[in-house]
């Protein structure tokens, strides 16, 4: 069927809509509040990012799913996406199996750590992404509760008929011996239920009853039990005031962030209960079709959810997103929620900074996509600078003046092509001048040398330095042809060419650090060789006012000696060696007189 007649049958009504191949094949799968509207503009629109549009030329075929609600349009099409994998949507970069705290559908239940999920009425919580965590609070959970860890079949008649036996746990005091009836079953619960509060991150029911029971064996003078039950107090509260960080009465919240660049996002999600984290989940998603920020997050919220069984009713986020008319929407703008979320974002930002590093050692190839699609992005470039190259200018009053071009590859220093220029044409200091000249001989040598050229000029200066150096492209007929901006010192601005208003680029971010390192490395090496050149000129004007003493000498001597302090401190018959006895006497005398 032609596609146009078939956006025209679709209704007005929130569903899922799904884009075949001429194969058969699912590409792309999407939900909708309006079905028609949100399929038609795939095909009215002009999309900038290319995989949208070879997305568009394969669909051959549409399907879609009626829905009552926003919501239930969010959780199939989530399912399907899981179920189908289609190739143009997003999914979450790992699949780990978390451990769950499980606490048995059973008489007398059992409490301990899973992987696995039965559906057999037992409950369970978490997942935990940390198993240090999870462990450590079951390991809580056992000193403050002594539970049975055998998996005998404890049911009443079983008791009745003494069927089971005491084992080590009861005498070491870890059980107290449901086995043969002497815990009942309702005091066992009463102890399930405290556990379950302390699970889910309330901590208020167990301190109470531990004080009370401390008050009272304490008033029977039984000091050495209220001493037991004070260091379970200690413990429990040690416990919460490393998971305490937010404002008690925030309590039953989900919270997300996103941090992204060219090519990926990174989702945080942090749970809270009674004013406690007690998650905490960063996950990487990578982008198919240039999404959004929004886009990613909604698809982020219903995914993590759904992953970590999670049934709160409300979310902080940093800011609007649509997740269905069941759960309540916040935007934090400023107190403790505004200081929840900005700690979601910190912890998506520091795993994004070591995914970063652990890229660059397992995959560097990935990390310098990543970083030149980046930088293409941040300065507005029509293509990746894989090759860029940074001109300084160097002199002191006027003198000795020369300059630097350093060369990066793959936004690494390339040192063996890095070049000096030596002003041949220009008088004095005139740092104008001097960029038009070495440009003009930089660009006309690799011309003429058929050698590769940068995608990316930087000129360490501003707007004159910048307009100099595109005075000479466009003489060698490069003008347009190769990226140029110029960076100003004083603000860290970067100008372009014919645009009066500079960039500024976020003072933390990889293509101004690139950037920086640039001109840094520039400013160095041209400073490098002036020195150097002042040096030597230093050295020859000193040793050319002895009279009888020529260039060439000079030149002999510096290449034997490198320094005029060495030549002062040789002797005479190794200086005769050198140039002769005539020249070596004159040097001598002058130096030793």
């Amino acid at each position: 069927m032609n596609i146009k007649v078939l956006i025209k049958s679709l209704p007005d009504a929130p569903g899922v809509y799904q884009y075949f191949d001429k194969d058969g094949k699912i590409l792309y799968i999407g939900k909708a509040k309006n079905l028609k509207k949100r399929v038609a503009s795939y095909f009215t629109k002009n999309h900038d990012y290319g995989k949208t549009r070879v997305l568009v030329k394969k669909i051959f075929d549409i399907k879609h799913i009626v829905v009552e609600t926003e919501t239930d349009a969010l959780l199939l099409e989530n399912n399907l996406i899981k179920k189908y994998q289609p190739r143009y949507n997003i999914l979450l970069k790992d699949d780990k199996t978390y451990p769950w705290i499980c606490i048995k559908n059973e008489p007398f239940p059992r409490v301990f750590l899973t992987r696995n999920i039965f559906k057999d009425g037992s409950e369970y919580f978490g997942p935990y992404t940390s198993v240090r965590t999870a462990r450590a609070l079951l390991s809580l959970i056992k000193e403050l509760y002594p539970l049975r860890t055998c998996n005998y079949n404890l049911s009443s008649q079983n008791i009745k008929n003494k069927k089971y036996k005491l084992c080590l746990e009861y005498h070491i005091k870890n059980c107290k011996g449901a086995c043969e009836g002497l815990q009942s079953e309702s005091d066992y619960q009463s102890d399930i239920k405290e556990i379950r509060n302390i699970v889910k991150g309330s901590f208020k029911s167990a301190m109470q009853k531990f004080k009370l029971l401390m008050y009272d064996l304490s008033d029977k003078t039984e000091y050495e039990e209220a001493d037991k039950i004070k260091n379970k107090i200690n413990l429990l509260a040690n416990y919460q005031s490393k998971s305490t960080i937010v404002n008690p009465s925030i309590t039953n919240v989900d919270v997300f962030s996103i941090i992204s660049d060219e090519l990926y996002a990174y989702i945080n999600f942090l749970k809270i209960s009674n004013g406690a984290i007690i998650q905490s989940h960063t996950a990487e998603f990578k982008k198919k079709l240039n999404e959004s920020d929004k886009q990613l997050l909604e698809l982020a919220i219903v995914e993590i959810m759904q992953r970590f069984n999670s049934f709160s009713k409300e979310i902080y986020v940093p800011f609007k997103v649509e997740v269905g008319e069941n759960i309540k929407v916040t935007v934090p703008k400023v107190g403790d929620k505004k200081r929840i979320v900005d700690l979601s974002v910190r912890n998506a930002k520091y795993y994004r900074q070591e995914q970063f590093k652990q890229i660059q050692i397992i995959d560097p190839e990935r990390h310098i996509n990543r970083i030149m699609k980046q930088m293409q992005g941040d300065l507005r470039l029509t293509g990746e600078p894989r090759h860029i190259e940074c001109f300084d200018n160097s002199n002191i009053q006027g003198t000795n003046p020369v300059a630097a071009c350093v060369v990066f590859k793959n936004g690494k220093p390339s040192k063996k092509e890095y070049r000096h220029f030596n002003i041949e044409t220009v008088v004095g200091a005139d740092d104008f001048a001097s960029m038009e000249e070495v440009v003009h001989r930089r660009y006309k040598r690799l011309l003429d040398e058929d050698q590769d050229l940068p995608q990316l000029i930087v000129i360490d200066g501003g707007k004159g330095q910048l307009n100099s150096a595109l005075k000479s492209l466009k003489v060698l007929g490069l003008r347009g042809k190769i990226a140029i901006i110029g960076i100003a010192k004083r603000l860290e601005e970067i100008y372009y060419p014919d645009d009066p208003i500079p960039l500024y680029l976020d003072k933390k971010s990889e293509t101004l650090k690139i950037i920086q390192q640039l001109r840094n490395e520039a400013h160095r090496f041209g400073i490098t060789h002036h020195r150097n050149k002042r040096s030597k000129s230093a050295i020859q004007s000193e040793l050319s006012n002895i009279n009888g003493i020529g260039e060439k000498t000079i030149m002999n001597l510096l290449k034997e000696y490198k320094s005029v302090k060495r030549i002062q401190e040789t002797s005479l018959e190794d200086l005769v060696k050198i140039i002769g006895k005539d020249k070596a006497t004159k040097i001598y005398i002058h130096y030793h007189q």
